[in-house]
């Protein structure tokens, strides 16, 4: 993806004895090719002194520091590739006993970022599992003399299993973010962002430390994290050869941290489109809340006809259909159920959809000997299992043990179970526990030494086996708990864990759209905030009537994949769908799909309570949804239009979409709040 030409190129390069520089105006890296480090200035006051890379060799720890000559390979070359017009410069490090070491530096015509790779070399095969691409003990901000200006850190976690949350924290602080971080200032707005932008080998982590207030100790952009985050029991998979590589990093500020985090999803997506899809918003219904393990035919048939009877003409749909969604114990129905149910709900014009969990086996060790379907008694599940180095079966995630993707009994368990949802007319699939599939072991495919390999291989072969071109239909891919990255494979992924009915979920959800709404059509072509419950989930009391549609209001603003999971048998459900769902302006804002997005994010590890959308076709249109997480206390809101991105004078008329009643607002929209309760408002520029 990254080339070159012989394009003019307005980067600059300055190259002394001792120092090489590259800039753009809003980027400059100057190389000292006496110590081997190198400083990177962007425009905003976010500065990285003395950065250094560097890998684990042979038990120790390198890094250019070490090294005894350091020069610029060749002149830099021009290039031209998906991210623009730009210049290619690699310094060479070298030392008599160890491998070589190459840094890579792209930067481009007006771009606030630059991107970087570390390549390890040497005549002979290498084994390593760790490189450290971005590594300083000096960053500043300029904050430190702006009162207020505390520099926030982003702690952005690998999956979404457990209900782990998405957190930011201020100095002192030791925390690891997963594959990206932001360090921002919240009042500004400014910040620096760091990530990876390849995810075929390796898991990256970003290392933050500070002991003392208003100031960073340590930041450490490398590959080869493996810990309890990531699932791992293992370290991370040696990659072998006479050139190893790191991911490609990128490294660039912003006048706000938000941009730079959409920025960072767009730089992705031109290494890795996301996978196409051309449909709409997929809205319907999900079986998990409803039912979970007691789903059976009845409540399959009867929410496809009242859906269809009740709430599907008042508007309630998406071009013209909605989709059926079993869940996990779909084979809980005999096949003459199934067969009666999916032609009932085809009758009623809805599409299925089904479940699976492609990388995890979820019996006892009694059913080691069952046989993987597919391979005709070939391959039991004892055979599939991922193992460590010794041949030991992994420790179990969730209760689940983790099968090998590469394992050839694993492929034609694949091809058996993707033929069978083919041929029986599903048009949606829910993959879940796919943080199985990308755990660290010992594969069964030689070549493929990481998790994230594996991971690739697995999940690319599941997606080419339902590919339209293949199957002949569209099938969307949705993933459950899964891996941020990588992303290529699915047309969305939850954005957290398991979601139900209560406020508590709902502020839940909102922390992950707090800080990953950015996600919504770069990496993926929807966010998916999980099923709607909004009356009772299976497992909960019932809610109020004010939690029920802040949970719809949480799915209608992220952008979305827009799935109920009642049970509308109940009384109280069938009324809240009837009330609720024919509201034809909030289901067009789902239908829109796209993310609201977060007016603050300093919010430690609660999730913000103000999101706004600049409407993407009319003009002078801006929404702005409120929440109160608090189940028991009215509270009144002051939203500062400015900080919303609205003119701080302007006059504006205000709709509330669920209530439809207008008013007036300039400068601070005050906004009244019952227990649990969330307005989505429609702000229109009065003329």
């Amino acid at each position: 993806m990254l080339g070159s030409s012989d394009t003019a190129v307005n980067v600059g390069v300055n190259a002394e004895t001792t120092h090489i520089r590259l800039a753009n105006g809003l980027v400059a890296i100057e190389v000292d090719l006496e110590k081997g480090g190198y400083t990177y200035a962007g425009s905003r006051g976010f500065a990285l002194q003395e950065v250094r890379s560097g890998f684990r060799w042979q038990g120790r720890e390198y890094h250019t520091g070490h090294y005894d000559r350091h020069y610029m390979m060749r002149q830099p070359e021009k290039i031209q590739d998906p991210f623009g017009t730009g210049i290619h410069a690699v310094i060479k490090h070298e030392s008599d006993l160890l491998p070589g070491l190459e840094q890579h530096f792209y930067v481009y015509e007006g771009i606030s970022s630059f991107i970087t790779r570390v390549v390890i070399v040497s005549q002979e095969d290498l084994k390593v599992n760790r490189i450290a691409v971005v590594k300083t003990d000096s960053v500043s901000s300029g904050s430190e003399t702006v009162p207020g200006e505390a520099l926030h850190v982003l702690r952005v976690p690998y999956d979404n299993d457990k209900w782990v949350r998405y957190l930011t924290e201020t100095v002192p602080l030791e925390t690891e973010s997963y594959e990206v971080t932001a360090l921002f200032q919240p009042d500004s707005r400014n910040g620096l962002i760091l990530g990876s932008i390849s995810h075929d080998v390796w898991k990256t982590g970003i290392r933050v430390k500070g002991e003392t207030a208003g100031k960073l100790d340590e930041l450490e952009l490398y590959a080869g994290a493996a810990d309890a985050m990531t699932r791992d029991s293992q370290p991370h998979g040696y990659v072998r050869g006479t050139r190893v590589e790191s991911p490609l990093v990128m490294v660039g500020d912003y006048d706000d941290y938000r941009t730079g985090l959409e920025a960072y999803g767009e730089a992705n997506a031109k290494i890795a489109p996301a996978l196409s899809w051309e449909g709409g918003v997929p809205i319907g219904w999900n079986s998990w809340s409803a039912a979970m393990s007691t789903l059976d035919y009845d409540l399959y048939v009867a929410t496809s006809d009242f859906l269809k009877r009740e709430v599907q003409p008042q508007g309630f749909h998406n071009e013209d259909t909605l989709y059926m969604n079993f869940d996990a114990f779909w084979d809980r129905l005999t096949p003459a159920e199934m067969e009666d149910a999916l032609k009932r709900i085809r009758e009623n014009g809805h599409k299925p959809g089904t479940y699976w969990t492609p990388f995890a086996f979820w019996g006892s060790p009694a059913g080691f000997g069952n046989p993987v379907e597919g391979t005709d008694g070939k391959y039991t599940y004892g055979d599939i299992l991922l193992r460590d180095q010794d041949g030991e079966i992994l420790p179990d995630v969730d209760g689940g043990l983790a099968i090998d993707p590469t394992h050839p009994g694993n492929l034609a368990r694949i091809d058996w179970f993707m033929d069978k949802f083919v041929s029986e007319g599903y048009e949606y699939i829910k993959l879940d526990f796919m943080a199985h599939g990308a755990l660290e072991g010992k594969h069964y495919n030689p070549n493929i030494t990481t998790g994230i390999a594996a991971y690739n291989y697995g999940l690319s072969y599941l997606t080419d086996k339902l590919s339209p071109e293949r199957i002949g239909r569209p099938f969307f891919i949705n993933l459950s708990i899964a891996p941020l990255f990588p992303y290529s494979y699915a047309h969305s992924r939850r954005i957290s864990c398991d979601v139900f009915g209560t406020i508590q979920d709902t502020e839940y959800l909102l922390n992950s759209l707090t800080h990953g709404w950015w996600m919504n059509d770069t990496l993926y072509r929807f966010n998916d905030p999980d099923h709607a419950v909004i009356y009772k989930s299976f497992n909960q009391d019932s809610t109020t009537r004010h939690e029920g549609r802040s949970r719809l209001t949480a799915s209608v603003i992220s952008g979305t994949v827009l799935l109920l999971g009642d049970d509308f048998r109940h009384e109280e459900a069938a009324w809240r769908a009837k009330n609720w769902l024919g509201n034809e302006a909030i289901i067009e804002i789902a239908r829109l799909g796209r993310t609201f997005v977060p007016v603050e994010g300093n919010l430690g590890k609660q999730a913000e309570d103000t999101f706004v959308l600049t409407h993407p076709r009319e003009a002078g249109t801006t929404y702005i949804a409120v929440f109160n997480f608090d189940g028991a206390e009215s509270v009144q809101k002051a939203v500062s239009l400015e900080r919303c991105g609205l003119e701080a004078h302007a006059s504006y008329t205000v709709l509330d979409v669920w209530e439809g009643t207008a008013g007036q607002s300039e400068g601070t929209l005050v906004v009244e709040l019952a227990p649990a309760e969330s307005k989505i408002l429609k702000l229109i520029r009065n003329q």
